[in-house]
């Protein structure tokens, strides 16, 4: 007998698997001897009562032998001699459009402006080492994008894009830990991601594929109105049948070369705020309410959100057990973002709180125009550079406590942000918009989270990086920009993804969409 059955059972039997085991033999009415094998299918923690239970979605055979489980395998055949499509951008989007194009029997060409993900690793030690920042190898840019070294969440909420499933049974292929795909909220940690990624990058190779890093795109090849090509910072043109361009919500100079190009943009809704952190244990002990079975459960998130002022204010990119790091792309700026490492053990929990930006916050700033959310994302940098003391990486930091009565902090509580805190008056150079809105979300939030607004907690100045505030628009059927042929805005710097897995998912439907595109114009 095979059965499929969901079990709500307590931290310390969800966390033991002779304890569930007993749960199941219960649940079927059989000794537990007689049961040859138990698969977790889905694993997710209810926190909502006093008494927490973890609900567990549990396949369990028995008085049979156990069954071979197998995943997916995926064959990439030789595509070496195949039409060439050019890829701009070695993120989640670009890597699985890279792989889709091998499936549909194109050869991707993969341009990446920064490092292959171990010489990175280098460039991100020497950030935290000797607060130099390279422009182009960085957080933000280099192999795997900015989700390589931030956490690794896989988290999507969206099913509008496709197939969820299959883009985590290609990371597991690849490398990561089979909890991805039963964990309701699946994470594979930044110490494990960059070996993931290079696993990726040898199956596009592999399979005749080509990777080249170093080459930043500063221009386009337009023939008879189709994109036939790019033009490299070395003058060098790489031709394709297509051009899948996923450059990343940080590429700027991409968006400025596309404008000075006359390709059509759009100002897009986006998101800037600070980052919070508290201590894990202060998040577990209310999350968790003090429960005696904390010490079985992982370390606690939170979501929140709060309407304030007719704008959303919200946390986002919770990273339970992580650290806050620098972000920038640019000497004379600050920004920071956060991860976790795949045991999420770090004493401290940090979260993203973003206020909802409008086009009538802009105009003081940067005036309007597709590229005015770009200019005030800028300004905002800038001012937190300016306000930690022009101190290369340092950020501006105050208690959150200090924040909301508007008084500058004495001093900073201690941090994981390893470039260091300088304690700043964020209240008084936030713009309005959005330290006013900060202020009433975070009262809100100690109200949904009782003890989350405390001295212990310190806001850290920038999260500025939520989003693109530009979108690159596309033909809703065939995903092409609807001024030039044979360009396919994709994943989060085009404006149409969010995270890891929503990118993946964009870079494999805008391949499909090449593919399509390039099959049907050969029949004509």
């Amino acid at each position: 007998m095979i059965k499929e059955l969901a079990l709500n059972l307590s931290p310390q039997d969800a966390a033991d698997s002779t304890r569930y085991t007993l749960r199941v033999a219960e649940a079927l009415g059989v000794a537990p001897e007689r049961i040859s094998a138990i698969r977790v299918l889905r694993r997710s923690v209810d926190a909502r009562r006093r008494h927490i239970v973890v609900n567990l979605t549990l396949l369990a055979v028995c008085d049979e032998p156990a069954p071979t489980f197998d995943a997916p395998a995926f064959t990439f055949g030789d595509v070496s001699a195949q039409d060439p499509v050019v890829i701009v951008g070695a993120g989640p989007a670009g890597l699985f459009a890279a792989l889709r194009l091998i499936e549909r029997g194109l050869k991707p060409i993969l341009l990446e402006r920064g490092k292959d993900v171990s010489s990175r690793k280098r460039d991100i030690a020497q950030i935290h080492r000797e607060h130099a920042l390279n422009a182009e190898s960085n957080y933000c840019f280099g192999e795997g994008g900015a989700g390589t070294f931030s956490d690794g969440k896989l988290y999507t909420r969206s099913r509008k894009r496709g197939d969820n499933r299959r883009a985590l049974e290609i990371l597991r292929y690849h490398g990561a830990q089979d909890s991805i795909l039963f964990e309701a909220h699946p994470h594979i940690g930044s110490d494990r991601l960059p070996n993931i990624i290079a696993a990726l990058r040898k199956s596009i190779q592999q399979a005749g594929g080509e990777v080249h890093f170093d080459t930043r795109v500063d221009g386009l090849k337009i023939r008879d109105g189709a994109l036939t090509g790019v033009v490299t910072q070395r003058g060098e043109l790489i031709e394709g049948r297509a051009v899948i361009l996923a450059t990343g919500h940080s590429a700027r100079d991409v968006y400025e070369m596309l404008h000075q190009s006359g390709i059509l943009l759009e100002a897009k809704p986006f998101a800037m705020g600070v980052r919070i952190e508290h201590p894990q244990a202060l998040i577990n002990a209310i999350q968790y309410h003090r429960d005696a079975q904390m010490a079985y459960l992982p370390p606690a998130a939170y979501s929140l959100v709060h309407q304030a002022s007719g704008r959303g204010v919200y946390s986002f990119c919770m990273c339970p057990g992580g650290f806050i790091v620098p972000a920038a792309t640019a000497a004379r700026e600050i920004v920071v973002n956060g991860m976790s490492p795949s045991l999420r053990n770090s004493p401290f929990a940090n979260a993203g709180l973003a206020v909802e930006i409008r086009a009538e916050d802009l105009a003081a700033y940067a005036g309007d125009g597709p590229l005015a959310g770009l200019r005030f994302q800028q300004m905002l940098e800038q001012s937190a550079y300016l306000n930690a003391g022009e101190k290369g990486l340092t950020a501006p930091a105050q208690r959150a406590t200090d924040f909301v009565a508007g008084k500058t902090s004495a001093d900073l509580p201690a941090t994981s942000y390893l470039p260091g805190l300088a304690t700043s008056p964020l209240h008084a150079w936030l713009p309005d918009a959005i330290g006013q809105r900060l202020r009433e979300g975070l009262k809100a939030f100690d109200r949904q989270m009782r003890g989350f607004l405390t001295s212990e907690a310190v806001l850290v100045g920038v999260e500025s990086r939520t989003s693109s505030p530009v979108r690159i628009p596309r033909d809703r059927e065939t995903l092409q920009h609807p001024q030039l042929k044979g360009l396919y805005p994709c994943g989060e710097g085009a404006g149409y993804a969010g995270g890891i897995l929503s990118s993946a998912i964009d870079g494999e439907n805008c391949a499909g969409a090449v593919a399509d595109w390039l099959n049907a114009s050969s029949t004509l």
